[in-house]
């Protein structure tokens, strides 16, 4: 890997190189409290800092890793920082959140492997995702188990959930998909817990929101 001085570049021409940014994670505590950045161009995403600290570029590597172990990317050959989706779809919203475990998990977090389940925080049901084809389609089967008296109309928020964190597309009374129609497990996993607190994430957003306006109204890259 050679070693890139990314405090050398101006932000107008990392722009022009790796197009608009998509996402701003303000602060990587696992490295120096550092901005990362995630920069989309012709479905390519590129991670990437404007900081000079000693050692960067190998953090921005862990962190395109995790892009491919936590959402199912592929990495770009002959890069240490960028990676894409097979598909060829952005899958803008749900990056976002990727990008944010991505920077914010420890180095060396593993994500599970199993199956799409995950305990209710509302309530005492288990809530799972079953994947299945169809004419073609990779859809995704929502469905609640245990006892409680509001399970529909938990099952109907967190169907919300998805459509509104995953922009996935509502196809029956309990089938998602997502836009490109095709399987994607690691998103799912890493979209069901936000799915299932849909108040406390519009909390979360917004005030990610105004950190990133903070940082990004001078494009508020730390070079440090």
């Amino acid at each position: 890997m050679g070693l890139v001085n990314y405090s050398s570049q101006r932000p107008a021409a990392v722009i022009k190189q790796f197009g608009k940014c998509l996402e701003l994670v303000p602060l990587d505590r696992h490295f120096h409290n550092i901005s990362v950045g995630l920069y989309v161009k012709q479905g390519i995403f590129t991670v990437w800092t404007f900081s000079g600290k000693s050692g960067a570029d190998e953090r921005i590597q862990v962190i395109r890793d995790q892009l491919v172990a936590l959402g199912g990317m592929e990495p770009i050959e002959g890069t240490w920082n960028q990676a894409r989706f097979t598909c060829d779809v952005l899958h803008d919203r749900p990056v976002r959140f990727l990008l944010s475990q991505a920077v914010g998990k420890s180095p060396d977090f593993a994500p599970s492997k199993g199956s799409l389940e995950i305990k209710d925080t509302k309530s005492e049901l288990m809530i799972g995702a079953k994947g299945f084809k169809r004419e073609g389609s990779w859809l995704y089967r929502i469905g609640v188990t245990g006892e409680a008296k509001n399970s529909l109309m938990r099952l109907r928020m967190i169907l919300a959930g998805f459509n509104r964190y995953g922009e996935m597309d509502k196809i029956g009374d309990n089938e998602v998909a997502f836009q490109c129609r095709s399987q994607h497990d690691d998103l799912m996993r890493l979209l069901m817990p936000y799915s299932r607190n849909i108040s406390s994430v519009e909390t979360m957003m917004a005030a990610e929101d105004m950190r990133g306006q903070m940082t990004t109204s001078t494009l508020g890259f730390s070079q440090t």
